[in-house]
Formats: structure tokens, C-alpha cells, sequence
């Protein structure tokens, strides 16, 4: 299979589509595609809100351009689908943004055409759901006349050193000229090298414990923080002191939010269950770690009731709505079941963070952001997420963010000395 000459399409332009895309048109020709149009005129301008590409890259990506228009992928012989593959209210994949990429790829793909998914998903989705739609929309024949690869996506969003290029690749082909010329293509973009899986099922398996493994792992310590605190004991220094033996796992507790740890585990027990085994492990650490938002807040609520403060007339100061810190991505964050539990409970909220867009935070959570400032205190502080603005401040500068006499500091992240917030005034909660 000869690809050297193909053009290639991006299909998805967002955190995981646009790096590669920027990457790939450094070499050869790329159609970056995507629905919204909004953002297609975003990189047309030399910006990227993700940041996750700076515009000297976008820039040093002469053969790279975007377009909405799908009769322009009727150029392309490549195609690479990074759409998102989201769960729905019930904790089901919602594959619809899957289907959608693929019937559009399928109406465009011509005879000898690769189609390579990085798009998380459970084992067998490309070869039982996007194949069947390639074929209904190309009239091609799957291993006869179009091809197949999978290849997750391994990316980071906000991180500046493990970038796309420097993170192994998993490549696999649904037939071993397919996987060869897989291997071939994204050798010649990732330094790291790859790793070429056996099947698109075991690519696909692969990718999907590798964050049901950190679910797990943040499961635990997330338990670990829930027996510590009845028993009066600060996790925190429990897992420091544990961390002293050389094997012992470095996982520390949080709210498990974004786009692949708080998801992925969802997909492979869904598959797990279709195929008649109920999976016992795995939900149990997704319920631990689904629930530490609300944990958290009910903490903050007994405190401030212990303190005195009335919570009906209170506000609470929430700082930081991203998944992570210094990263403008909101996908899943839990902060948003941190702040509807606190107003649940009638408290005010008011929420702040330096990186999310104001619009996309109100449109996704309905959460308006506000300010937090010696003109506007609150009663309660609870420090959501670890940006190097909030870890900048100390806990007496956060302490004149309050009115309050006993204000209860929420460190979720332990960001801070507890016993210099204490000293500050602080009664101190954290995981």
C-alpha cells in the first residue's frame, strides 16, 4: 500500500486532531476538517484557543489547510478521525459524533482508501460500528478496496513536555499492509517511535486500560482519603511517608474529571457487560471516584455549619473550573457537580479561573464565572484546581478573600502548608 503520495484529512480539529494535523503539514499536504466553523476561522487566523499548539507551529505548517467544506475531502486518500466519544447521562457511549465522522469520511473516500480512527473507543467499535457505515456510504469493500488502522490518541492536554511527538504511538492496521503502512506514517512524525499492536482490537483494548488503570489507582487513595479523614488523620502526609519505599505508586486524590480517565472506564465495562460479564472492580472505583465532588462539597457545608456560618446566606469562593490545572479545557469537569451540590445546599457560589472561556464555561455548566477579590469576599474558599495562579497565593492572601471569622478552606489539591492555612484562620479540609 502506497501512501507516500496521499493527501491527508484531519477529521476533528481539537485537542488531539490539531497537533497531529499541525505536525503532518509540516511534511505533506493536510486537510484540517471540522463542523464548526467558528473554529476553522480560529486557525485560519494563526490561533488556537486549546493552546495546545502555538502560532509559530501552526505557522511552520505550510502544507496544512482548514476547511468545513466536505467536498474538499474528496481530494484526500488518508483520512484520520479524532472526533470526541463522550458518555451520555447514563454513563453510556454516545458514539454519535463517531457515526457522523465516519458516514462523512464514507461519502467521500474513494478505492484504496486508508481510514485511520484515534477516537477512544471499546474494543471492536471500528471494526462493528465504522466499517459497516464506511462501507453503506463508500460502496467499497472493507480489506478490498479501503482499509483500516487504529491508533489511539495518547495526548495531554496542557502538557508542554510530554507532547504529541514525544509519546510512543500504538499503531495497528486491519490487515498487515494496512498496519505497516500505519506504522510508516506516524514514524514519520512521533520521535518517541511506535509500537505496532497485533490487531485494531488489541490497539483499541490497549488504550482503554490505560486510563481505567489511573481510575483505579486515583480510586483508591480517593478511598484512602474518605477512611483518613473519620479517622483524623491527614492523607496527604500518609501517602508522603508511604512514598518513601521505593515501589509505592505516587497517585494522589482528586476529582477525576476530563475527557479520557472520567470516560474511558465507561466504555469498556459497556463492552465487558455486552458480552455477558459484569464488570465489579472498575465501577466500583468509577462510583468512588464519581463521587468526590459532592464529598467534597458536603465537607465544606458541615464545616461552615460547624463554624457558625450560614450557609443559606453565604457564598462560597470556587477557584478553578478546568479538569486540570494551567489548561483551558473544561470537557467533564467535575467542578461543576462541586458547585450544584453547594447551591444545593443553598450557598451562593461564586467561580473563578484564569484559563476556562467565560462563554464555554456558561454554555457547558450554566456556571457564570465572577470575581474574588478584597471587594467581593466570600465565606468559604474551596480551591478546586492546582493553577500556578492559585498555587502563587498564600494562604493569607487567601484568607483576606474572606469575610467570615472562621472561613473553611477546601484545598482540594493541597496546594497549601495546612498548618500555614490554619494559622491564617483557616479551618482546613482536604482529599
Amino acid at each position: 500500500m502506497d501512501i507516500s503520495k496521499q493527501k491527508i484529512a484531519l477529521v476533528g480539529l481539537g485537542y488531539v486532531g490539531l497537533p497531529l494535523a499541525v505536525e503532518f503539514g509540516k511534511l505533506r499536504p493536510v486537510l484540517g476538517f471540522d463542523i464548526n466553523d467558528a473554529r476553522i476561522a480560529e486557525l485560519r487566523s494563526g490561533k488556537d484557543s486549546t493552546l495546545e499548539v502555538t502560532a509559530d507551529d501552526l505557522a511552520a505548517a505550510k502544507l496544512l489547510e482548514y476547511s468545513s467544506d466536505t467536498s474538499e475531502l474528496q481530494e484526500c486518500g488518508i483520512y484520520i478521525v479524532t472526533v470526541p466519544t463522550p458518555i451520555d447521562t447514563a454513563n453510556r457511549p454516545d458514539l454519535t459524533p463517531l457515526i457522523k465522522a465516519s458516514e462523512t469520511v464514507g461519502k467521500a473516500m474513494k478505492a484504496g482508501a486508508l481510514v485511520i480512527y484515534e477516537s477512544t473507543v471499546y474494543p471492536g467499535c471500528t471494526e462493528e460500528v465504522c466499517v459497516p457505515i464506511l462501507e453503506k456510504h463508500s460502496g467499497l469493500k472493507f480489506n478490498e478496496t479501503f482499509f483500516c488502522g487504529y491508533s489511539p490518541e495518547r495526548i495531554n492536554p496542557g502538557d508542554k513536555v510530554n507532547t504529541l511527538t514525544t509519546i510512543k504511538k500504538i499503531v495497528s492496521g486491519s490487515t498487515p499492509d494496512a498496519a505497516k503502512a500505519v506504522n510508516t506514517l506516524y514514524g514519520s512524525i512521533i520521535k518517541a517511535g511506535t509500537w505496532k499492536a497485533s490487531s485494531l482490537k488489541v490497539a483499541e483494548a490497549a488504550k482503554v486500560i490505560e486510563n481505567s488503570q489511573r481510575d483505579l489507582n486515583i480510586a483508591f487513595v480517593n478511598e484512602l482519603s474518605v477512611i483518613f479523614d473519620r479517622l483524623g488523620i491527614d492523607t496527604i502526609e500518609v501517602l508522603e511517608a508511604a512514598g518513601s519505599k521505593w515501589n509505592f505508586l505516587p497517585f494522589r486524590p482528586g476529582m477525576v474529571g476530563g475527557h479520557c480517565i472520567g470516560v474511558d472506564p465507561y466504555y469498556l465495562t459497556h463492552k465487558a457487560e455486552e458480552v455477558g460479564y459484569h464488570p465489579q472492580v472498575i465501577l466500583a472505583g468509577r462510583r468512588i471516584n464519581d463521587n468526590m465532588a459532592r464529598y467534597t462539597a458536603r465537607n465544606v457545608i458541615r464545616l461552615m455549619l460547624k463554624n457558625g456560618i450560614n450557609v443559606v446566606s453565604s457564598t462560597v469562593g470556587v477557584m478553578g473550573v478546568t479538569f486540570k490545572e494551567n489548561c483551558p479545557d473544561i470537557r467533564n469537569s467535575k467542578v461543576a457537580d462541586l458547585v450544584k451540590e453547594l447551591e444545593n445546599w443553598g450557598a451562593n457560589v461564586v467561580a473563578i479561573d484564569p484559563w476556562a472561556n467565560p462563554e464555554e464555561v456558561a454554555r457547558e455548566y450554566g456556571i457564570r464565572l465572577g470575581s474574588i477579590d478584597e471587594s467581593n469576599k466570600v465565606d468559604s474558599l474551596v480551591v478546586a484546581v492546582g493553577h500556578n495562579e492559585f498555587r502563587a497565593m498564600t494562604p493569607a492572601q487567601l484568607k483576606m478573600l474572606c469575610r467570615s471569622e472562621k472561613p473553611v478552606l477546601a484545598d482540594v489539591k493541597a496546594l497549601y502548608n495546612r498548618h500555614d492555612a490554619a494559622d491564617a484562620g483557616f479551618t482546613v479540609f482536604r482529599l
